[in-house]
This record gives C-alpha cells, structure tokens and sequence, in this order.
C-alpha cells in the first residue's frame, strides 16, 4: 500500500531560529507536532527545560527560542533531563511509526482512494494556536486527534487567524473587555508548507474584482496535518489583508468573504499540494463554499453542465449541522450573496439566481436569505447532526428541502459528539489509569470494555485524586481573581481575603460555555433568596464558579455576564461565587477537571451536543443538567441528575421557572445530601459510586474515537467507495 494514501507528510519550511544542541536536536520535532499537547511525559519534558518560561509561554516553540546555549550545556549533562528526553522521543516516534497497528490499518486495509478532507472554521487544538472561540473549533481538534490515533488518512483545512478569538476581560463594573493579541507566527506550533522548489506554497482565491493570496501553513497534530491558510499577505491590498485576522468577525460581509477563503482556497491549496482527497467532510456550513470550486474543476474538466455538476459534487461529501440556533446557521441577504456568487456563474455554466437558489432555506418568505446550511444539504450525500435529539430537531427543520424521503427515514442522521479522552483527563486521574492498566493507558481505553476498570479503583485512591485535582482548580481560580481585582484597583486587604476564598470542603459547582443567551447561565441566580440559602449554608456549604465569554455583538449575553459578575461582588456572594474571566481550553480543562458538579442548563432542544459535559464526566465530575443535547443518551438515573422531565411548556418564562424550581430542588435533595453523607473516614461513598458509574458509563460511549470510528464506519468508507465506483464507471 503507497504511504502516501495512509499518512500525509507535507514538507515545511522553518521560520522559527530555534538552536539545539545535536544531542536533543529532536526537540524542533516534537515542538512542531501538537502530539505534546496531550501527552503529560511531553509537557513535563519542555517544563523542565525551564519552568518560569513554560508557566509563561505554554509554548514549546516559544520556549526554545528564549534558551540560552550555558543552559543547554547544563540540561545535555543532566542525566534525569537526558533519560526523559529519551523516554518521550522514544514514545513519540512509536506513535508516529504505528504503521498497520492502528485501528484503521487493521479495519481497512485495502484502502487506497486518498485521505479524508475535513474543513472547519476554527479548531481548538491548544491554548497556545488559539484559533477557536468555543465547542464547534474543541470540536474539531478532538476530532482530528481522534483522527490521528486511529490512524485514518487524515487532512484538516481551516484558517490561520493573526488575532484569533478575543481575549476577555471583566472590569470593574462586570463589562466585558474584548482584547484582540497580535499573533507572531513564527513563535507558534505552525510552519508554512513548503512546494518541491522550496518555496511557501500561496494560493489565490477570486473575489468580485480581485484575486486575494493565501499563504499555506501547517499544523501538524499527531499524524494529522491541518492545512491554515493566512491572508496578511505583501501581495494583497491593505483592505484584504485582514480577512483572516479574527474569528467570527461582526461584518457580514467580511464573514462571506473568510467562508470564501476556507472553502476555495481550501480546495486550492490541497490541489497545490497534490493531495486529491476519496471524501470531504463539512463540519458546519461555513466552508461548504468549497463546493463552487469542485463544481468549476468538474464543468471544466469533465464538460459536465451545471446541474451534472451539482449533483455529482456531492457524491462523496459528508455534511455535520451542529446547532438550531439561528444565528448558527449561516447565512447573508439575496444582495450580498449574489455580488460574489456572480463571478461565478460563467465558468460554471449557470446564473447568480440558479447558485442562490442552492442555498435557497425555501421557508415561504419573499427575499429569501442564502443560507449555507440549505446549500450544504443540497450538495452533500451524507448529513448528520451532533446527537440524537439534535439531530431529530435538524431533521425536522431541514426535511422540507428533500424530494419526499420516506416518512420514517430521516435524512439528517445522528453521531453524537465525543471528547478526546487524553486531552482532557486530569493529571492525576492519568497517573491512577497508569497504575491500573499500564503505561499504554490511551491505546487500553479505545477498547470501550476496559472502561469497567474504574469499578476497581479504591474510594480512597479516586477520591484523593478527584480532591488534588480540584485543589489545583482553586489555587489558580484564586489567582485569576486576584489578578483581576489587582487590575480593579481593589484595596491591599481584600486581596488578601482573595487566599480564603473557595475552602477544599465545599461543593463546587461549575458552569463554564459561551455565553450564548439559550444557555440560561443565570436560571440558577433565578430565585436569589434560594440561591443564598443553599451557599450561605455554613454545615453543608456550596461554591459556584462561572466563565464564559459572549459574542462582541451579543448585547443580551453581555449584560448577563455583568449581572452575574455584579452579584458574585455583593458582601454575601463574594468568596462563594466568582466569575474566572477569559474562559479558553486551560480553564475550561481545569473546570472539567476540577469541580464536583458540571451544571448545564440550555433551552431544551437548542443544545446541540455540549461535550463539556462529557469532559467533565470521564474526570468523574458529576453532571446536573437538562436533558438536552447529548444528556438524554448518556443519563440513566445512577451517574448524574437530570433538571426537569424533557417535557416543554408552551412559553418560554414557564419553563424558566419550572426548570429553575427543579434544579434548587435536585441541590437541595438530592445533590447536597449525597456529598456531605461520609463515612467515618471521611469519605462520599455514595457520590463516589456515582463517580464511578458516570465514568464507567460515559467514557467509552462518548469518547472522539468513538465518534471518528463512526464517522468512518457510516460516512467516510461508504463516500470513499462511492467515489472509486463513479471513477470506475
């Protein structure tokens, strides 16, 4: 079988001036391979070479740059630095060279059509490419780790931002500061890809009256390369510079245009590559605009019409919706769309009004917006939404545009979201899997049945590392705060109360998402004098932690944010509740890692899947939720709480009310009584039970390998063959 067609080795340039001595040379390797950022021994290794700069940096790239050569003399000499350099170079290369070991070579081995393409719009790798604002980029980057363990032919697509999402700050008043960093590329994980003249590899994608370039960078995650295409470029006019400069920008048209760079410079720059791709998987509608530049490559080399075209571009693409949430489904007025869907309707043999109509959302009313979810749907063979509910909801809202389905056959299909276990399990619940089962603990857990071992971990060896875990969460919870009321200008005595704050003993409760306004962040500060009650209780005692940040054009969510934040200051709430600003993948594993109790509390059913949860029980972390998104799956009345009964009111304040009712009740009844219930040891053991169950429940059925061997099994292969068979033909 040609390597070729299983792992993808794209040639990159340096850019970083980073030198090693020849004795840990392979340093550059492993700083430049994300593997690290799940790997512990990886961490541990780059923290050693010095421990200010990697506590500052969490960069490996960055770190290497600012080491001087008396330091390296020091460290080659260190005999424990030596043999941990080994030990993980060692374990890097036996993970890179798996060869027919891994899942995929043993499933599929006659594969030969070419890797799978995924584009996505942002990916969350790691705090340090921060190219992500929330759970679809996670998303993204679970899934391609998951990708890359597996060892599927793999390739991600996505954009470079010079400023990626904001970084938040609160105030002093509880606004929201949207603070936008000026990324230096060659300080992060990513070099440009390379062509066979040694040159950066820049592609050019039309736009009405110009052709924008986009330069090519890799970030190699595992074995997975993920192509990012970055537009702050010489080449380029200063107004187009900045296409690709933030996430999400508010500008509609800016947003169409950075679609546009990620669908069609996506295709372009694996065509320059020579990467010809058996399927594309669209993960969510923003870069299904890949789909013209197929069709122009087929009308113009097949001599295929338009409506050929069309159809025959979807043959072997996958389409994955995530939210019904409106504003999730992207899409831009009939005017906007048709000045750039014009330039082209020549070259692919149709008019402007015939492309629009492929995103046409058909919802009866006149002007009707282009809707990339609808365009997607319309030129994909196979759709899936994030969970089962979801994807019944999807179903419902999209099943119109199909020519009469059958009734009891759904065209959007359901594969619930996973996390990445080994990015998101805590340190020390690491250590305890490795005492278990091994040092191959990663490769053990992809078996679903080895998850049954946490039923014979000791209470008391789960407890000590849930406890140390949960330590490390309110240390640096307590130093966030008091760098932020340093910041406020607060008096020398308050900031040192801020080292009282959040005892050991307590229960602690985390709610940590974007802070979209379905989300409901406030129900549980619904009914203030309940809420007081419950965490001013000094014999059985609650804190709460929060975080999220709002859109910049989210008004609603940002003046919630300020709400909450202004009742965590009132004398009876401080210490007790407290708002952690800038919430990224750091705090968000720490969270998940950390608390005794995730609570999540969306407006049944626009919760698409919420894979924090499922980060939250793998840590043994207890979920308190609404039965939405993935929780009606995952939830069997012994390994969490369910809020409320799935049923719906008719109006949205009734069931606000209903579902804030139920959930003081579940903490007051339910939640409290299990946690503070010991033995004579001091010991949960019913909540520890519970632990155990949510995670041995939980863990396998809602892992990212999981999920990619599903993809694969009902997607990916099934696409693939359909393409060798329309090739054949």
């Amino acid at each position: 079988m040609p390597e070729s067609n299983r792992r993808i080795k794209i040639p990159c340039r340096q850019v970083a001036d980073i030198e090693l001595p020849r004795e840990v040379e392979r340093l550059y390797d492993l700083a430049y391979n994300l593997w690290w950022s799940w790997m512990p021994r990886a961490r541990q290794l780059f923290s050693s070479i010095k421990v200010d700069s990697w506590a500052r940096y969490r960069n490996p790239v960055n770190l290497l740059l600012n080491i001087e050569r008396a330091q390296w003399e020091e460290l080659v000499n260190s005999d424990a630095f030596m043999s941990s350099y080994s030990h993980v170079i060692q374990a890097f290369d036996r993970y890179m060279n798996a060869g027919a070991e891994t899942w995929f070579d043993r499933r599929y081995p006659d594969h030969d059509g070419g890797p799978m393409a995924y584009f996505s719009m942002e990916y969350g790798l790691d705090p340090s490419l921060a190219i992500y604002s929330g759970g679809l980029g996670v998303l993204s980057g679970d899934h391609c780790k998951s990708a890359s363990d597996l060892g599927l032919p793999f390739v991600g697509v996505g954009l470079l931002y010079r400023s990626g999402y904001f970084s938040q700050a609160i105030d002093a008043d509880g606004i929201q500061q949207h603070i936008y960093p000026d990324y230096d590329f060659n300080r992060l994980p990513v070099r440009p890809a390379m062509d066979e003249r040694g040159r950066d590899v820049v592609v050019g994608v039309p736009l009405p009256g110009r052709e924008v370039q986009a330069k090519v960078w890799v970030a190699q995650v595992g074995r997975v390369p993920i192509l990012l295409l970055d537009t702050d470029l010489r080449a380029n006019d200063p107004a187009d510079r900045p296409i690709a400069k933030v996430l999400y920008v508010r500008g509609r048209e800016m947003r169409l245009v950075q679609e546009m760079v990620l669908g069609v410079g996506g295709v372009k720059a694996l065509r320059a590559l020579g990467i010809e791709p058996a399927l594309w998987h669209i993960n969510e509608g923003h870069s299904v605009l890949l789909q013209l530049e197929r069709m122009k490559e087929v009308v113009g080399s097949a001599g295929l019409d338009f409506e050929a075209a069309l159809g025959g571009v979807g043959e072997n693409v996958a389409f994955t919706t995530h939210t019904p949430v409106p504003a999730g489904n992207e899409q831009f007025d009939p005017d906007l769309a048709t000045s750039y869907l014009d330039p082209w309707a020549e070259p692919l043999g149709t008019s402007s009004e015939r492309l629009l109509k492929v995103g046409n959302p058909d919802h009866g009313e006149p002007d009707q917006p282009f809707n990339l979810t609808a365009f997607a749907l319309r030129t994909s063979s196979f759709a899936n939404g994030v969970s089962r509910l979801n994807a019944e909801v999807a179903d419902r809202m999209w099943r119109h545009l199909f020519d009469q389905p059958p009734h009891e056959e759904p065209v959007i299909q359901p594969i619930t979201n996973g996390i990445h276990v080994p990015t998101w399990l805590g340190t020390d619940l690491q250590n305890l899997f490795a005492l278990q089962l091994g040092p191959d603990w990663q490769e053990t857990l992809l078996d679903p049945e080895a998850w049954e071992f946490v039923y014979q971990l000791s209470d008391e060896d789960l407890w000590a590392a849930h406890q140390s875990q949960k330590e490390r969460l309110l240390r640096f919870s307590r130093s966030r705060l008091l760098e932020q009321y340093a910041r406020h200008g607060r008096r020398p005595s308050k900031l040192r109360e801020v080292s009282d704050f959040f005892e050991e003993e307590a229960l602690t409760i985390g709610f940590a998402r974007r802070f979209a306004t379905y989300k409901r962040a406030g129900l549980l500060f619904s009914d203030l004098h309940r809420l007081r009650g419950i965490v001013r209780n000094s014999d059985r005692p609650v804190r709460i932690l929060l975080a999220g940040k709002a859109h910049p054009a989210d008004r609603p969510a940002q003046e919630l944010i300020q709400h909450l934040y202004m009742l965590s200051q009132e004398s009876d709430l401080e210490g007790r509740v407290a708002f952690i600003e800038n919430y990224n993948m750091r705090v968000g594993r720490m969270l998940v890692q950390g608390v005794d109790v995730r609570l999540n509390t969306p407006r049944r059913p626009l919760e698409a899947s919420g894979t924090s949860g499922q980060k939250a029980a793998v840590n043994g972390v207890l979920n308190c939720s609404i039965l939405d998104g993935w929780w009606p799956e995952g939830f069997d009345g012994d390994n969490g709480w369910s809020i409320g009964s799935g049923e719906m009111a008719a109006e949205e304040w009734v069931q606000d009310q209903n579902d804030a009712n139920s959930l003081y009740s579940i903490l007051e009844e339910q939640v409290l009584p299990t946690y503070y219930e010991r033995d004579p040891q001091g010991l949960p053991l019913r909540w520890i039970e519970m632990m155990k169950r949510s995670m041995a429940t939980l863990g396998a059925r809602f892992s990212a390998s999981r999920m990619v061997r599903e993809y694969t099994d009902r997607a990916y292969m099934p696409l693939a063959r359909s393409k060798a068979t329309i090739e054949q033909d």
